[in-house]
Order: structure tokens, then sequence, then C-alpha cells
């Protein structure tokens, strides 16, 4: 499954990479693409939560957008 999630949060290029490393540590992920000038992050793979997805943005600085 693929999810997509609005964030907010630096764009410069070292905090883009920290946002992708931590999401990307979230187990059950198999994949993170991050369009950092629009605030769009899709997360691919099976088992994992937006909770630990919102928790992994937060760590590095980030937060997730309701919508």
């Amino acid at each position: 499954m693929t999810k997509n999630y609005r964030f907010e949060g630096p764009t410069d290029e070292t905090s883009v990479a920290k946002l992708k490393d931590e999401v990307s540590q979230v187990l059950g992920t198999q994949g993170v693409k991050i369009e950092a000038d629009e605030g769009i992050m899709r997360v691919r793979g099976e088992n994992f939560t937006d909770e630990q997805i919102s928790l992994a943005a937060e760590y590095a600085g980030f937060s997730l957008i309701d919508e």
C-alpha cells in the first residue's frame, strides 16, 4: 500500500533527508518519497500506522497535517 501525508517543517536538503531516514526506519515501510516544496510525503509498505509515521516525522522536526 502507499499512503500520502502532508507535512510542515523545514525544506532544506539536510532536514528532508533526516525526515526520510526517520520514516524509513518505521517497521513495515519499504519506500519513502518526499516532495519538499509541496509538503507531500508518500510512504510505501505494509503494516505501519499513521501514528508511527507521525512520531517519526516529529522526531525529525516535522509535523503531519490532518486533512
